[in-house]
């Protein structure tokens, strides 16, 4: 790995000043679609559009940066990137924050190909810290991207989104100019089945509690893009606060989760297990879940906000790790793929279900609809820790 750190460490940081801009564009996305007053329904496909063109992109984006290489997929993923951005910024109409969704969402797919890139250049013993070191740059772009929005916003209205196309723009550059291309033998280009085909899935949820791990998933995912996708708008409602604030409220809690997905949850694993991490987990982000709308004031409000990041940030990377273990060691990559599919099911359902049940019945409905989905995670996670109970004490039998 050590002859490789150097493209490594440009992956990271294209990775991060990418999502830098993604965590730019999410804590006012909502707030600048409320401007057109869309129905329920169409606010609901807007918030879902650019998972659904993620989860339609990445896999064709694998699979040309397997025939055509890692470089160019990448620069026009990027290019179009700048491109959402900027109808972001500029949006004059909901058709325009649509075309901005929808190509930054195509655009998104590149995550893809960045994991591709670090495939090529690690072997199996360094791979997952590779991984690692891409998720690590995902945690510090949602930490980033709304700090750096929260101080331009109250400059112009307009300044988020350029700051967002400037950060893809400066990726872009940097791909350009810095990254060699990494796939060197493209003679053979495997066709690769989507991560939720019928093979992979009957493959895959024939393991022991694997199908009760991915239901989890779908689960989690789903109950914080509820929370995710409305939380501006119910700032907004009950507290009549400023942007700014709203994207400091987001940096406050994306720093708290990675504080604990970071730091605290490799020993809390070790010391009690996972299966025990997603029910805790679980249970704290339940009840945050189910007070949160109701809070009265922002000091409540920041309480139970680090509740919740604090439970999910015990939830999240315990199923990952779980679901792991659930498998043979070949399996780790399949198994993955399929969490991923799953992962991006759920912020394609969370956001549409959030805004829809927003817009009918009330900006309670989200976090209650959140906290039902915690609960039932607590639900297979028991059975999941009981079902590892068993396995345990008849092992040492």
């Amino acid at each position: 790995m050590k002859e490789h750190k150097a493209k490594i460490g440009i992956v990271f940081l294209i990775v991060f000043i990418d999502l830098v801009g993604f965590g730019i564009v999410i804590p006012f996305l909502p707030l600048y679609a409320e401007d057109f007053g869309p129905s329920p329904v169409v606010f609901g496909l807007l918030m879902a559009s650019f998972s659904i063109m993620q989860f339609v992109a990445a896999p064709v984006l694998g699979r040309l940066s397997d025939r055509y290489g890692r470089r160019p997929i990448l620069l026009v993923s990027l290019a179009g990137s700048v491109v959402g951005y900027l109808l972001f910024a500029f949006a004059g109409s909901l058709a325009m924050l649509f075309a901005s969704r929808i190509i930054d969402g195509f655009s998104g797919g590149n995550i893809s190909t960045a994991q591709a890139v670090i495939a090529d250049i690690t072997d199996e013993k360094d791979r997952a810290r590779g991984m690692g070191l891409i998720g690590a740059a995902f945690g510090l772009g949602f930490i980033c991207g709304p700090g750096l929005a929260a101080l331009l916003v109250g400059v112009a209205r307009w300044l988020p989104g350029v700051a967002a196309a400037t950060t893809s723009a400066i990726a872009f550059v940097l791909v350009f100019f810095v990254l060699p291309e990494t796939n060197l033998d493209r003679s053979a280009v495997r066709s690769r089945p989507h991560p939720l085909s019928r093979e992979n899935l009957t493959r895959v949820v024939g393991y022991p509690l694997v199908g009760a791990c991915l239901a989890m998933i779908f689960l989690v995912i789903f109950a914080f893009s509820n929370f995710e996708t409305t939380f501006a708008q119910l700032l907004r409602l009950k507290f009549d606060v400023g942007m700014s604030t709203i994207g400091w409220l987001f940096v406050y809690a994306g720093v708290l989760g990675a504080v604990v997905q970071g730091g605290l949850i490799g020993r809390l694993a070790s010391r009690f297990g996972e299966a025990r991490l997603i029910v805790g987990g679980a249970f704290i982000a339940a009840v945050a879940g189910a007070v949160l709308p109701f809070v009265d004031s922002i000091g409540r409000l920041m309480m139970i906000l680090a509740l919740l990041a604090v439970g999910h940030g015990l939830t999240a990377p315990s199923l990952s790790s779980l679901i792991s273990k659930m498998v043979p060691a070949g399996e780790t990559g399949g198994v993955m793929g399929v969490y991923q599919g799953i992962s991006s099911l759920a912020r394609i359902v969370g956001p549409f279900w959030a805004e829809w049940v927003y817009g009918v019945f009330g900006p309670s409905l989200p976090y209650l609809s959140a906290a039902a989905a915690y609960g039932l995670t607590i639900f297979f996670g028991l059975a999941a820790a009981r079902t590892l109970a068993t396995r345990v004490r008849s092992e040492s039998v």
